[in-house]
């Protein structure tokens, strides 16, 4: 499994992917806390349709993941490949939406 994802990432070592694998969950658990100050600060009320709650979400919390992946991969040691990391998602959110775009012209 650590060489696929070795293989997959390219890197080199079983301990920078333990150490990434750790920075994956840390801001997991950090955007969950994130997400509590920035909604009780926006003014958010978990009782609101998902339909309001979902454009809310994609415009302050994805952001707010990305940059603490960015951040706490600082910390770890490995900027490099969560930069490359956020910029692959970044491109692959960009891919489907022009390939929605496209189909939907035709």
């Amino acid at each position: 499994m650590l060489d696929k994802l070795k293989q997959r990432w390219n890197i080199h070592s079983n301990t920078q992917v333990l150490i990434i694998l750790i920075v994956f969950a840390i801001t997991g658990f950090s955007v969950l806390y994130a997400k509590k100050l920035i909604y009780s600060f926006i003014g958010v009320d978990p009782e609101w349709a998902w339909y309001i709650r979902l454009p809310i979400w994609m415009l302050v919390v994805l952001p707010t993941y990305y940059a603490l992946l960015i951040s706490w991969g600082t910390i770890f040691g490995q900027r490099e490949f969560f930069i490359w990391f956020a910029k692959k998602s970044y491109l692959r959110f960009n891919k489907n939406k022009a390939e929605e775009t496209s189909s939907a012209e035709r």
